[in-house]
């Protein structure tokens, strides 16, 4: 079994700059929903020279909060960790209003292509006009007020996502990559589910002692919560192929089972969940469907 524990008792406090530690500080954009819990965190690292972390939706309410916070600190940075309308149009706004860079993740893009016919789930929650003054690959740095943040590329939720790596404080700022509230939506054509395994691989080969993530509080002993993530992965795998071998042949009859107890509003978000493990699940021999891997494909097992 999992060891995986949700953590989703967590205080927004939106709109107020709460002190995570002397260089951080994190506010919540008030658009909260099924997907955002409690809302988006903006994070401020530094103290008279300030590096924005994911700004957030298009909200001027917000960004106001931000620059608020700021107060007489310049802001002299702004970075994005993926291309999702709750974590980087105020990016633009922000930009507008200070004259600072835009930095961090590329241009939105799905991490395969659209099959013949096929349409874009995602488009509606995909930011295709952001645009960085400067795209960061694994391991560029940026320095703000004499802390480094270091980006680590953990494609998966969307092929471009980011992490960054405050390596004065032993801190990552995880996204939606790996969040204490729920796991993170993986979704074909944008995410992949082989991706974001290699990704959560990845962060358990590094050291920080803290995650703050893109919604809801910190991950406290990241290792064994990426451990825990893992294992429910492999999990909802077996799940699966559990239900092809009971006799099940689409996604959407898999979906109303395996997450029976799940909010109802999510299951068209768990149907595409399920797509990118049937997508790993083909790669690696073990099912096989006659056409596309698609949410409507007729599934089996080899």
């Amino acid at each position: 079994m999992s060891d995986l524990v949700h953590e989703r008792d967590f205080d927004p406090r939106h709109g107020e700059a709460v002190g995570l530690s002397d260089a951080v500080r994190r506010i919540t954009a008030r658009n909260p929903s099924p997907f955002t819990f409690h809302g988006t965190n903006t994070y401020l690292v530094g103290r008279s020279r300030i590096a924005v972390i994911d700004p957030g939706p298009e909200d001027e309410a917000h960004v106001s909060d931000i620059l608020a916070a700021a107060g007489q600190a310049s802001i002299e940075a702004i970075l994005v960790s993926h291309t999702h309308r709750d974590h980087s149009p105020a990016a633009r706004l922000l930009k507008a209003l200070t004259g600072a860079p835009i930095l961090g993740c590329t241009p939105h893009r799905a991490a395969r292509a659209l099959l013949e016919g096929e349409i874009n789930p995602l488009d509606a929650s995909s930011d295709s006009e952001h645009s960085p003054d400067r795209a960061m690959k694994d391991g560029d740095t940026i320095a703000v007020d004499g802390f480094t943040l270091t980006a680590i590329e953990t494609p998966g939720h969307t092929a471009n996502h980011l992490c960054f790596a405050l390596d004065e404080g032993n801190v990552l700022f995880s996204a939606d990559h790996v969040m204490a509230w729920s796991t993170s939506i993986v979704a074909p054509p944008d995410g992949s589910m082989r991706d974001y395994m290699a990704s959560l691989g990845k962060l358990m080969e590094r050291d920080e002692r803290i995650y703050y993530p893109g919604h809801g509080g910190p991950v406290n002993q990241p290792q064994r919560y990426l451990r825990g993530l893992k294992a429910h992965r492999h999990q909802r795998e077996a799940a699966i192929l559990r239900r092809l071998a009971a006799g099940d042949r689409y996604i959407p009859e898999m979906v109303e089972k395996i997450y029976a107890s799940v909010d109802k509003r999510l299951h068209k978000a768990a149907a595409l969940s399920v797509l990118a493990q049937m997508e790993a699940l083909v790669e690696e021999g073990k099912v096989a469907t006659d056409g596309p891997v698609a949410i409507g494909a007729q599934y089996r097992l080899v």
